[in-house]
């Protein structure tokens, strides 16, 4: 039995997501794709485990999966036949094997998403697809202090669309913003992930920076006592590594 890790990246602008329910468009899903593939070369039903669930139209510049195989195909053949097969906006970067007890969701240590957007008053329709869209820039500084808020370990749930009712205190490790002439990405590092949590930290984070809300806010959303902003377009939102 070999453990198998894959570091793919993706375009996620037409799947819903990594992962979805059968009922609920898994043929549309990014994993859908992958374990066709898999399950085409090897005979065997593939299960994989990914170290981040990505939302519907997030992409991914470094996803990482695992799985477990009784195929004697080595690592090398496993990289060249996914890379052959799989549609041309789903990438498998590297193939290794690790150590039988080796998965990638439950060793994961942190991951950090992305969050993109041009500031320029006339955009660049080649960067459009990966990039969301704010003109005037939003303003950093209150920004700033909303993250402070949201930084260590909290209570979530009222930054996701999920139902879940355990299991919904996360930790952020860290927030920071990256501004140069007509970009700011915000960064969020955290050990893990609510569904549309970054989408949504990325929303609230931008209506602060337009003036819309104050930075204070982020404390009454935490209470119940205010909702979290509008999540932000999905287009300019990406999964930029996960750490082990």
């Amino acid at each position: 039995m070999q453990n198998i890790r894959l570091t793919l990246q993706y375009d996620g602008t037409r799947y819903l997501g990594w992962q979805r329910p059968e009922k609920d468009g898994f043929h549309r899903s990014v994993s859908y794709k992958v374990n066709e593939i898999l399950n085409r070369m090897t005979g065997e039903d593939i299960l994989l485990h990914a170290g981040a669930r990505t939302d519907p139209g997030v992409h991914a510049l470094e996803q990482t999966a695992s799985f477990h195989i009784r195929s004697p195909l080595n690592p090398e053949g496993f990289l060249r036949e996914l890379n052959l097969y799989l549609p041309r906006d789903i990438a498998v970067l590297a193939a290794e094997k690790v150590p039988e007890r080796f998965r990638a969701d439950l060793n994961a240590l942190s991951r950090t998403y992305e969050y993109r957007i041009c500031t320029a008053e006339i955009y660049d329709v080649f960067r459009l697809r990966y990039e969301a869209h704010r003109f005037p820039a939003p303003d950093l500084p209150p920004m700033e202090r909303a993250a402070a808020f949201l930084k260590g370990r909290h209570d979530f749930r009222c930054f996701s669309s999920g139902r879940k009712k355990k299991g919904t205190e996360k930790e952020i490790l860290d927030i920071r913003f990256i501004q140069t002439a007509d970009h700011i990405t915000i960064r969020i590092t955290a050990n893990d992930f609510l569904h549309q949590m970054p989408s949504l930290i990325a929303g609230t984070l931008l209506e602060i920076g337009c003036g819309l809300r104050r930075a204070e806010c982020v404390q009454n959303i935490f209470e119940g006592t205010e909702k979290a902003g509008p999540p932000a377009e999905t287009k300019g939102l990406l999964l930029k590594s996960i750490q082990y």
